[in-house]
């Protein structure tokens, strides 16, 4: 039987709802390619574009690189070529007098710590700290009962001895006349033996009146003793001077004696004139050994006063553990502006010598020697050996390796070998700041004429 035209109709609807179905599955076996000329050219364009920027960065961070290398080498060149620059000091010959300056002390012309003779206690007190006394002025008074009481009984016993003395005077007068008469009576009217016995109460007589004499004598010198003691109840000053310390007041116990145990009463020295006391070192030594050089000294609380002295005794000796020479300066000292135990400076004007002068800071120490850097006409670093002759401290003084004249280098660095170019920056001389004892820092930038041709 033939199909119907609505029939054919349907089918051909089925058939293409099938096909559609199989297009739009997952895993489909084609992909639609109908894309259109305008949309693949941009995508070549697009792609062409990433390609050069990409060319472009490349080509930038060689040239980038490549020219940091070219600073980093040029700078390096230029430091390698360019001169480190030193401070250098000219060297000082020893042609004219020098200074040399230490510190020193004040002490006392006279200084004594009284301490009371007799035991006691204080009555009372008359100078106090800081006091100027006269010798022999009284200081304070010293209470001694028992002191009186030995003194009372010494007398009373002298007195006994002295009645004792009378007493054997009339035995000894007695026994004298008595022997008299038995020695001139003729013989026969009285015997031998008798007389012999007078003879010797005579002798007996005698030798007890000495020995009461005697005990009078004993007696007195106890008495006197006392009485020497009791003059020590008023405490004097032994000399012109000041009261430093007193240590006593009304009602204290004292004891007699200046053990260590017992404590003193005052302590007084006398500052008019007055005594400086100096360590100097070794090498100074033998300029400073006679009395009689000049010396010039200063006291930080003073400022603007300088007080002139001589060396008026050393100790002509070297101490063994400090190696130093103890040197005495005397002062006048008439407004007592300086008093014991400041703090002082002392200058010391030194013979001529023929040494010359560096600062410390100069001096390379190395296993060959001491050396110093002496920067030569051409600008170069030559290293000297060098002999020390006397070690003042931020000075030192030379024999040999320099000339007047020499610029030594200041701090030298360890980079620096001898005959390396430098920049020379001059700073103060062997003794004055900073090129003393530390050079000064080197000008980062040098200006033209300082730099050794």
């Amino acid at each position: 039987m033939s199909a119907t035209p609505d029939s054919r109709v349907l089918r051909r609807k089925a058939d293409a709802s099938d096909a559609d179905v199989r297009t739009t599955e997952p895993g489909a076996a084609a992909a639609a390619t109908n894309f259109s000329p305008q949309t693949a050219r941009g995508l070549r364009r697009f792609s062409i574009a990433i390609a050069l920027v990409l060319l472009a960065g490349f080509v930038i961070v060689y040239l980038v690189r490549l020219y940091e290398r070219h600073e980093l080498a040029a700078g390096a060149a230029a430091d390698a070529s360019r001169r480190p620059a030193v401070n250098v000091v000219v060297v000082r010959g020893g042609a004219g007098g020098r200074m040399l300056t230490l510190p020193g002390e004040t002490a006392a012309w006279f200084e004594s710590v009284i301490y009371a003779r007799v035991n006691g206690y204080v009555g009372k007190w008359y100078s106090d700290i800081g006091d100027h006394v006269r010798q022999g002025q009284t200081l304070a008074t010293i209470e001694t009962p028992e002191l009186d009481a030995q003194l009372v009984a010494a007398e009373a016993k002298l007195n006994a001895a002295v009645a004792q003395v009378n007493v054997r005077q009339a035995e000894a007068a007695l026994a004298t006349t008595t022997y008299e008469r038995w020695r001139d009576s003729p013989k026969g009217v009285v015997s031998e033996q008798e007389r012999e016995e007078k003879k010797a109460a005579f002798e007996s007589g005698e030798a007890k009146l000495n020995e009461a004499r005697a005990q009078v004598a004993l007696d007195q010198a106890d008495v006197d003793r006392y009485l020497a003691l009791t003059q020590f109840k008023r405490v004097t000053a032994p000399y012109d001077g000041t009261i430093v310390e007193r240590r006593i007041d009304i009602g204290n116990l004292v004891t007699a004696g200046s053990t260590a145990s017992t404590s003193p009463l005052y302590r007084m020295s006398q500052d008019r004139p007055i005594r400086v006391f100096v360590d100097v070192p070794q090498a100074a030594s033998s300029d400073l050994m006679r009395a009689g050089a000049p010396v010039q000294i200063r006291a930080s609380n003073l400022p603007g006063r300088v007080f002139t002295g001589t060396v008026a005794r050393t100790s002509q000796a070297i101490n063994p553990q400090a190696r130093t020479l103890k040197v005495e300066v005397d002062l006048p000292n008439r407004d007592q502006a300086l008093v014991p135990g400041m703090y002082v400076d002392v200058a010391f004007q030194l013979q001529n010598t023929d040494l010359y002068q560096v600062p410390a800071a100069a001096m390379v120490f190395r296993t060959s020697g001491p050396q110093v850097a002496v920067v030569e006409a051409d600008g170069r670093v030559r290293f000297r050996k060098v002999t020390i002759a006397r070690d003042e401290g931020n000075v030192l003084e030379l024999g040999s390796g320099v000339a007047a004249g020499d610029r030594v280098v200041l701090n030298i660095s360890g980079r620096i070998s001898d005959g390396d170019l430098v920049m020379v920056n001059e700073v103060a001389g062997a003794s004055g700041a900073p090129g003393a004892g530390q050079a000064a820092p080197a000008s980062s930038a040098p200006d033209a004429s300082a730099v050794t041709k």
